[in-house]
């Protein structure tokens, strides 16, 4: 009998719902909050709200996208955390009225996971290269800077960390110092591509081991364009891909760095990586680079997977479907939860 898991994302300010048969991926759909951007940032009550109107017209054109009828699922995965909680109560509530609905078990997802395993997500009629355990992932987002040790599935180890800023946040608040709107990390990316990375030049952190620290260059970067203005009021107009490109230039160079240093510390050349920034062209090109000149199997999920998005949650809820491990009634979400 085949497994078809009904996958559902709420953890942030998209509303997903994904259907996987057997490992395949039949339909992904994702509603974005537009809402988010008058106010520079994700405003939690707003978030929770839109998932509420969002969440039975998604889950709908999921089921109908993927040729199925919501009898024929047989497990519904839903993302438990980390995340805001009003956003993950309204996920989670779905994910309980619908299987105690259609009589169906239900599966928790940790969105951190659920990041690293979306290079597991196989499409009809593609490739579908997946890494090979054990391997290396470099998880980069706008909540979280890791570096993980994937020895299976379920078995992931961080070995490296953020202890303060994640590189996403990094991103955009330096996008919004300049005047770019949010999110601005997408910006950046865009106005970097031609211009010059070297143009300006910032400090990195000292940080012991391999974990990261953002917060400092951040903050060098405010204080950098504060004072150039000064002595120049159009610098930021007069400059604005230089910037974008430098301060991209360095953070990619700090998540190189520590990267490098993990890569020989483990002897492992299997090399993924995944989150919302997995997306920058100018890191993907960097990290294709490093597995040149190291020969590295590098591996990136597609565009369409780095972001949030229910497509991981419905892989992942699927290996953990076949282990039968689901979750009663009586679960509740949670802010905060390590991998």
């Amino acid at each position: 009998m085949s497994k078809i898991i009904l996958g559902i994302e709420s953890s942030c300010d998209d509303t997903s719902a994904a259907i996987i048969k057997d490992g395949y991926l039949l339909s992904n759909i994702i509603a974005n909050q537009e809402v988010h951007k008058a106010y520079g940032g994700v405003v939690p009550e707003l978030a929770s709200r839109a998932h509420q109107q969002n969440i039975i017209p998604v889950v709908d054109r999921a089921i109908k996208q993927a040729g199925i009828n919501k009898e024929d699922i047989t497990g519904i995965a839903f993302t438990r955390g980390p995340g805001l909680l009003g956003s993950l109560l309204v996920g989670t509530s779905f994910a309980k009225g619908f299987a105690l609905v259609n009589n169906i078990p239900m599966v928790e997802v940790n969105h951190l996971q659920a990041h690293v395993l979306a290079h597991f997500i196989k499409e009809h009629d593609k490739e579908n290269k997946q890494p090979k355990f054990p391997f290396l992932c470099l998880l980069v987002s706008g909540g979280h800077t890791q570096i993980i040790k994937v020895n299976d599935y379920f078995d992931m180890e961080i070995i490296g960390q953020t202890i303060d800023d994640a590189a996403g946040e990094a991103f955009d608040k330096c996008a919004k110092t300049i005047g770019l709107p949010y999110p601005g990390g997408p910006l950046i990316d865009k106005y970097a591509k031609e211009a010059n990375p070297q143009a300006f030049h910032f400090n990195r952190p000292k940080i012991k081991d391999l974990d990261y620290s953002f917060s400092g260059l951040k903050t060098a970067f405010m204080y950098f364009v504060r004072d150039r203005i000064k002595e120049n009021p159009d610098f930021v107009k007069d400059n604005r891909d230089d910037l974008c490109a430098s301060i991209q230039f360095t953070i990619i160079d700090i998540l190189l760095d520590k990267l490098k240093k993990a890569i020989k510390q483990t002897g492992i050349k299997e090399i993924a990586v995944a989150g919302g920034v997995s997306a920058n062209s100018g890191l993907r090109k960097a990290m294709y680079d490093l597995g040149d000149k190291q020969k590295l199997n590098v591996y990136f999920p597609e565009f369409k997977f780095t972001t949030d998005n229910a497509a991981m949650i419905a892989i992942t809820g699927y290996y953990k479907y076949l282990k039968g491990e689901f979750v009663g009634q009586d679960i509740t979400p949670l802010a905060r939860m390590p991998i």
